[in-house]
């Protein structure tokens, strides 16, 4: 599908790629190494055409960004939390290509003191501004978009960092992840007679403005690699951005309410790696 490797790549759209005729609205682009640039970059060189979302002082950096793509696309503004502007961009959706085949939710947001091990004393507002934006915005989305969708079906994919297990310093992003991922089998559940298929994709740790914020995420990315059985590049984000291609393109057309872990394997095993076998005990004659 797509590398991720060469940041001054400018990706042309393919016509026979597994997207090809889809069009598909990215949410989350920030920079070149955002996950939803590599999501939006997978999508486009697979044949689809993409839209790409952004509000506030963040607009020209997502902008700038759209530029790498050919052909570049345009960038509407949408603040997740203002339902009337998601309402706006639903109907700009509608007037510019009548349908839309997928929607991708890349979006989460916490306040400095929901993170960094103050999990028993962040404040009820701070959290519910981190549910609102992690979470319950996936389902602002699907309500407004998923009507553009046509009647054969379409997709939805977020993304999410394991919420079954507490990881160090992450604190209240860990539950709002977790309601992420039930909300997305809920949606499942609700949009399945639409042939609407709802999928989360659990990344590994990857370098983006996002995980810099989080403390201690080095030391996270560091070990990631020893336990993970197929080993972990935090500097490519390809590998989720394909993973997020194939869920939105039809060969995924019997997956739904599926948390896929795009990890090097690291969810499935109990302890970090041994670098050398251990020599068995002698057993007693």
């Amino acid at each position: 599908m797509v590398s991720g490797k060469d940041d001054d790549a400018r990706v042309a759209t393919r016509g026979d790629g597994i997207l090809a005729g889809k069009r598909i609205l990215v949410t989350g682009v920030l920079t070149p190494k955002s996950i939803a640039f590599a999501i939006a970059q997978a999508c486009h060189s697979e044949g689809a055409e993409v839209l790409l979302t952004s509000f506030g002082r963040a607009m020209s950096l997502t902008q700038r960004s759209a530029k790498r793509l050919d052909p570049a696309p345009d960038v509407l503004e949408m603040d997740v939390t203002d339902a009337d502007q998601v309402r706006a961009v639903a109907g700009a959706v509608r007037a510019r290509w009548g349908s839309l085949d997928g929607v991708v939710h890349a979006i989460g947001f916490a306040p400095e003191d929901c993170l960094g091990g103050h999990f028993l004393d962040a404040p009820w507002p701070s959290v519910a501004s981190a549910w609102q934006v992690s979470s319950f915005s996936f389902k602002t989305l699907a309500a407004e978009f998923v009507p553009l969708m046509p009647s054969t079906g379409g997709a939805l994919v977020s993304l999410t960092f394991d919420g079954t297990l507490a990881w160090p310093l992450y604190d209240w992003m860990g539950p709002a992840k977790a309601a992420l991922e039930a909300i997305g089998r809920y949606l499942a559940r609700d949009l399945g007679p639409r042939h609407v298929r709802v999928n989360t994709v659990s990344a590994g740790p990857l370098e983006t403005v996002a995980a810099r914020s989080i403390p201690g995420f080095r030391t996270l990315k560091d070990a990631w690699s020893g336990q993970a059985p197929l080993g972990w590049d935090a500097a490519d984000a390809s590998p989720v951005a394909d993973t997020v291609a194939f869920l939105l393109s039809d060969m995924a057309r019997g997956i739904s309410g599926e948390v896929v872990h795009v990890d090097g394997g690291y969810h499935s095993q109990g302890a970090p790696l041994l670098t050398t076998a251990e020599p068995h005990e002698q057993e007693e004659e």
